[in-house]
């Protein structure tokens, strides 16, 4: 007697046979790409893991800014040589005569105070200490170094009006700028940071022009 299979149950063995193919296809797949990413992972070093997106907090570090001695010691000087241009420039609205020694003292003023502020904030990230208002004072009663005034000067300057101010002033001013450029040049030539440089070519550049001004300036009020 020759016995024949169902249709039903033969298309019935080839569905679930159907059926558990797919499910090993589905595993194998995971499993090939948990393999790929484990790879992925051991590649960077043990407890490296990798994704799509950079750490917002990875990406925002940043390490100290690159300095040296030469680059303290400039910022160190600059902030009372700057504050005590300011103090210079602060006298002549109501002491000058001439408007072009007013104007001057403006733009001085207008260009070392934010200057005074990124010389102190570099100190601060260094770990170092800002000069504090009126430090150089005591020392400038025996001299005056990098052309900075001393308490005598400044206070002849005070005493001053009209066209002996402006003679004063120039002056003065001069031999503070040529001080400041000869600092910033040290600084070129020694820093080690890159903004500490680019203020100081910057200082170079800006009161050597300015110095020239003034020589013109006071051949105008002799």
């Amino acid at each position: 007697m020759i016995r024949t299979r169902s249709p039903f149950r033969r298309t019935t063995v080839l569905a679930a046979a159907s059926a558990a193919a797919l499910v090993l296809a589905a595993c194998g797949g995971h499993g090939d790409n948990r393999d790929n990413r484990d790879n992925r992972d051991n590649s960077a070093g043990p407890g490296v893991h990798h994704s799509d997106t950079a750490s917002p907090a990875a990406s925002a570090a940043a390490s100290p800014g690159q300095h040296n001695a030469a680059d303290v010691a400039f910022a160190e000087g600059m902030v009372p040589h700057h504050r005590q241009a300011v103090e210079m420039a602060d006298l002549a609205p109501g002491r000058a005569r001439s408007a072009e020694v007013k104007k001057l003292a403006a733009d001085i003023k207008k260009a070392q105070d934010p200057e005074i502020e990124k010389l102190s904030g570099w100190l601060t990230s260094w770990g170092e200490d800002v000069p504090a208002a009126g430090a150089m004072d005591h020392s400038l009663h025996g001299g005056a170094s990098g052309g900075m005034m001393t308490m005598q000067e400044m206070d002849q300057l005070e005493k001053a009006s009209g066209k002996a101010f402006d003679t004063a002033f120039l002056e003065m001013m001069i031999k503070h700028h040529d001080g400041a450029v000869a600092m910033a040049r040290t600084e070129k030539a020694e820093g080690a940071s890159p903004d500490a440089k680019a203020m100081a070519d910057a200082i170079v550049t800006s009161q050597s022009a300015e110095i020239a001004h003034m020589h013109k300036l006071l051949l105008g009020t002799s």
